[in-house]
């Protein structure tokens, strides 16, 4: 079995799919439709791509009027479900962006959220009309159902991963944070969620109103005290001093830190193997503190520059005098979201953003 996410979209899902669309409408061909889709781009194409090659297929085989193909789609959308038949909803960002078809277009996208997610499709519907776009997102903000109010934070998110970034709302996120706000007590966890990830995007580029709008909200309700913490957690792991502030890190923490120290084994490796790394810290007789500790590699890139990536290791209060150990396997073996090269690579161990030890392995081909 395919481990590519993009081989979901296959043969046998395109003839599911197909062979529903045909019991409720007997003049869609099946077959044509495979081959319509799975033509000689099919295996050269990446995952949006094929979704956006079955939306134009279905466009081709359903009736020409938008309305009455929406209406054969939806009467078998509730069967379905999950993140495939996020077809749907692309359906309605190719065929449903005429003027003439807003108000359709987001009952579409408000029903087939549902099952899938509607969160890429509305994208273009708020580049093109801001206003309108964030009207409607106000609305699902307060609908009943968890999956549309999800919708109504995740689809103006500014830099959705995968999705396509909204500049305006980088620039000025202000009509975003109004949707949220009807979000901030939300009791659905995977509402939370998405809240919090839209904060997020909203801090890398507006971070001072983030801030601002955290102390003021912070201890107003459990709910959003943990959305607020999720939503400002880039700023905490870049040791952003008033965020640490605000959730209780100690701002200056070697004063409470006696002794900190870091050892890597084996110091030379090859690419692909794994080291392991120690570290101690003991901490001096004072009040208990909140620590957050990363350990961070200064990774060589092919220019010869690094950069860092950090990777947490523990966060918690803990009382003055005691001492922390921990172990930790790190591999550098080739990923597909990152490649190593040789070289003299930095390894430190950080506390709230601030680097108290380091140590160095040297990484040959």
């Amino acid at each position: 079995m395919s481990d590519r996410l993009k081989d979901m979209y296959n043969q046998e899902f395109l003839k599911e799919f197909g062979e529903r669309i045909n019991a409720v409408y007997s003049a869609f061909p099946v077959q044509k439709f495979i081959s319509e889709v799975m033509d000689e781009t099919w295996e050269d194409l990446e995952l949006k791509a094929r979704m956006r090659k079955i939306s134009e297929g279905m466009g081709k085989f359903l009736p020409e009027d938008y309305e009455a193909a929406l209406m054969i789609l939806f009467t078998i959308n509730e069967e379905c479900m999950g993140f495939p038949y996020m077809v749907l909803p692309d359906f309605v960002e190719v065929f449903g962006q005429g003027e003439e078809h807003w108000e359709l277009s987001m009952k579409a996208l408000e029903r087939f959220t549902k099952q899938s997610s509607s969160e890429f499709a509305i994208r273009p519907f708020l580049l093109k009309d801001p206003v309108r776009g964030i009207e409607q997102m106000e609305i699902w903000s307060k609908h009943d159902n968890e999956h549309v109010r999800r919708l109504s934070s995740e689809g103006c998110r500014p830099r959705l991963p995968w999705g396509v970034s909204l500049p305006v709302f980088k620039a000025d996120p202000a009509p975003v944070l109004g949707v949220l706000m009807n979000l901030m007590e939300d009791t659905s966890l995977y509402v939370r969620k998405s809240v919090a990830n839209n904060i997020n995007d909203i801090t890398k580029d507006n971070k001072t109103l983030v801030l601002d709008l955290a102390e003021r909200l912070k201890g107003v309700n459990p709910f959003t005290d943990w959305i607020l913490r999720q939503g400002l957690r880039t700023l905490i792991r870049k040791a952003e001093p008033k965020a640490l502030e605000l959730f209780g890190y100690a701002d200056n923490v070697r004063e409470s830190i006696k002794d900190a120290v870091i050892a890597v084994t084996p110091s030379v490796l090859s690419i692909g193997d794994t080291c392991e790394i120690k570290y101690v810290i003991t901490l001096m007789e004072t009040a208990p503190v909140h620590l957050r500790i990363e350990y961070g590699v200064d990774f060589i890139k092919a220019n010869g520059k690094t950069s860092r990536k950090l990777f947490l290791l523990s966060d918690k209060t803990v009382k003055g005098g005691t001492k922390l150990t921990g172990v930790k396997s790190h591999s550098f073996a080739e990923l597909t979201t990152r490649r190593h090269y040789p070289g003299q690579h930095r390894i430190s161990l950080l506390i709230n953003g601030q680097e108290l030890a380091a140590a160095e392995v040297t990484l040959n081909p």
